[in-house]
C-alpha cells in the first residue's frame, strides 16, 4: 500500500532491485543525516537542521513522485547557472557523490547474491 509494483524481467534481476529499493532507504536516511550535520556546521541548531532535512527530503520525493519530468530534469530546474544550488552540487560531484552512491547500490547487490548463493551458510 505504500510502494510501487515493478515487474522485473528476469528473476535475477532481483538483487539489483534489493540494491536499489532494498537498501535505498537507508542511503537517503544517510542523505538527510549529512545534509543536516551540514546545516549544523552552517551555524543551524540541530533540530532546525534535521527537520530542515527531512521535510527538504519529503517535499523533493513527493515533488518526483507526482512529476512527470525525471530526477535530472527537476535538478535541473531548481539549479540556477552559477548559482548556490549549483556550487553545492559540484561540491558533492568533486567529492565522488554520484560514484559513492552507485558503489553502494551495487555493494548491496553483491551482498544480496552472496546470502542467496546455495553455499552460504546464512552468516554476515
Amino acid at each position: 500500500s505504500i510502494g510501487e509494483v515493478v515487474r522485473l524481467g528476469e528473476e535475477g534481476l532481483i538483487d539489483a532491485l534489493t540494491g536499489v529499493s532494498g537498501s535505498g532507504p537507508a542511503y537517503v536516511f544517510a542523505m538527510v543525516e549529512a545534509l543536516a550535520a551540514g546545516g549544523v556546521r552552517a551555524g543551524l541548531g540541530e533540530a532546525e537542521a534535521m527537520r530542515l532535512a527531512r521535510a527538504t527530503v519529503a517535499g523533493a520525493g513527493e515533488l518526483l513522485w507526482r512529476s512527470d519530468e525525471g530526477a535530472a530534469a527537476l535538478r535541473d530546474a531548481v539549479t540556477s547557472p552559477g548559482g548556490t544550488t549549483a556550487r553545492g552540487l559540484e561540491a558533492m560531484h568533486a567529492r565522488g557523490f554520484d560514484e559513492a552512491v552507485e558503489a553502494a547500490v551495487l555493494a548491496s547487490r553483491d551482498r544480496a547474491r552472496e546470502l542467496a548463493a546455495p553455499t552460504n551458510s546464512g552468516n554476515p
